[in-house]
């Protein structure tokens, strides 16, 4: 940090790496796959499922709390500990990896696509003789930027990540908040929102389903103890990470319901829905002009780079994790999975395929994770051979709980929307 910047600036700087671990938890939560969700649904459904994205980050809370509270008392990370903690624990722990690594890689190719695609759509907002659907020029706007991510993965450290997801995230927060108010509707009909109940309308459940796998998704929690011990948080910090997991839920439903309000306050009342890249790109557009549409497209891809940076990661951090339980990020391995992970990020450009369906579905599948990993944890804060003093009380306990109900619930809904969705299928 440059010394010479103002005091108010160098603190607020400070401030933001106070809470290192949760920008990491906001980059794999909010990216452009959380963008693509929360702006269907409030272009389709207004405000009406705010309820179901409330909860989400309540019991992503309730999760970071309990990983985090896990790593700091103990020093260990929680693939190992499922490995080695818990009674027939190896293949939990290789279950878990498998549908992370799997669920993330995903991911990965949906946002990668979904960024490539905004960032053409807009360039061709102000070159409108641009093809409308170049393939050449995404694929290659996609290269470049799976050619930056892993060229900051090959030199950077742990610390360094962490300064540029502030950066990142930042950006994107600030750009969706500002957004908002904008096209802000009435407090009532957001209030309203908080009331559960899902649309009668088709799709309903599966963006709900997609809200869940979105914001509680399962490698904000495992990938945790790891980044404590990069932090070098130890049992005397048990305090601080309790803070960084509240931090972190918030801004999670704060910028998450920020582009629902956008979505809702500009398409929903005008019949509008979103369809494809340039839909969500030109939210803004009809009622604040080309600065919005700039605005709107800055948060998005803050959202894609603060996502595809960790989401790389994903993979070799949680071999090192099952291996030996270390943060490992200058490794030969590590460099390998990250590669494949960028390889494999180039799926969506490669086949053209619509990146807002294929991001709304890797978002539905990341539920199917997530009743695993609350079990591990469970398992292993209630140890009090591991957490001493510090072993979860009846609060956690009923967090922890009523998040695993929440995620069985979550893929009954996912089920039970696929069959419809296969019954109503045309024979």
């Amino acid at each position: 940090m440059d010394p010479s910047m103002p005091h108010p600036l160098r603190r607020l700087w400070n401030g933001l790496l106070l809470v290192g671990p949760g920008l990491f938890c906001i980059g794999y939560t909010i990216g452009t796959g959380s963008v693509t969700t929360m702006a269907v649904a409030g272009s389709r459904f207004g405000t009406r499922l705010l309820w179901v994205l409330a909860l989400s980050c309540l019991f992503s809370w309730v999760l970071m709390e309990a990983y985090g509270r896990y790593g700091v008392v103990t020093g260990r990370t929680a693939i190992h500990s499922f490995r080695h903690e818990i009674r027939h624990g190896r293949w939990l722990a290789l279950g878990s990896m498998l549908l992370l690594i799997t669920g993330q890689w995903f991911c990965l190719s949906g946002i990668v696509g979904l960024s490539a695609n905004a960032i053409y759509e807009v360039v061709r907002l102000a070159m409108p003789e641009l093809d409308p659907s170049s393939y050449w020029a995404v694929l290659g706007i996609a290269i470049f930027i799976i050619g930056v991510v892993l060229a900051m993965l090959w030199i950077g450290n742990y610390s360094w990540f962490e300064k540029i997801l502030v950066v990142f995230v930042t950006l994107m927060g600030l750009s969706f908040l500002v957004s908002m108010f904008i096209v802000l509707p009435s407090p009532l009909e957001i209030a309203g929102g908080l009331v559960p109940g899902l649309p009668a309308a088709e799709g309903s459940k599966l963006i709900a389903a997609a809200f869940v796998g979105t914001t509680m998704a399962a490698p904000t929690f495992v990938v945790r103890p790891l980044l404590m011990k990069g932090k070098g948080w130890t049992r005397d910090h048990v305090r601080h990470q309790s803070r960084d997991s509240l931090v972190s839920a918030l801004l999670m439903f704060v910028i998450s319901g920020a582009i629902m309000v956008c979505a809702t306050g500009a398409l929903f009342h005008s019949g509008k829905t979103i369809a494809k890249v340039l839909d969500m790109v030109s939210i803004l557009e009809p009622v604040a002009g080309k600065f919005a549409v700039a605005l709107f497209l800055t948060g998005t891809l803050s959202a894609g780079l603060s996502s595809i940076f960790p989401i790389a990661m994903v993979a070799p951090l949680l071999v090192a994790d099952y291996q030996a339980g270390v943060l490992d990020t200058r490794s030969r391995r590590f460099r390998a999975l990250a590669a494949v992970a960028g390889a494999l990020g180039l799926t969506v450009p490669i086949l053209g395929a619509n990146p807002i369906l294929a991001q709304v579905a890797t978002q539905v599948a990341q539920v199917f994770a997530l009743p695993p990993i609350i079990a591990g944890i469970f398992l292993l804060v209630n140890r009090r051979s591991l957490m001493g003093s510090h072993k979860a009380g009846w609060a956690l306990n009923a967090g922890i709980i009523a998040a695993f109900g929440f995620s069985l619930l979550s893929v009954g809904t996912t089920l039970w929307a696929v069959w419809e969705k296969i019954q109503g299928a045309p024979q």
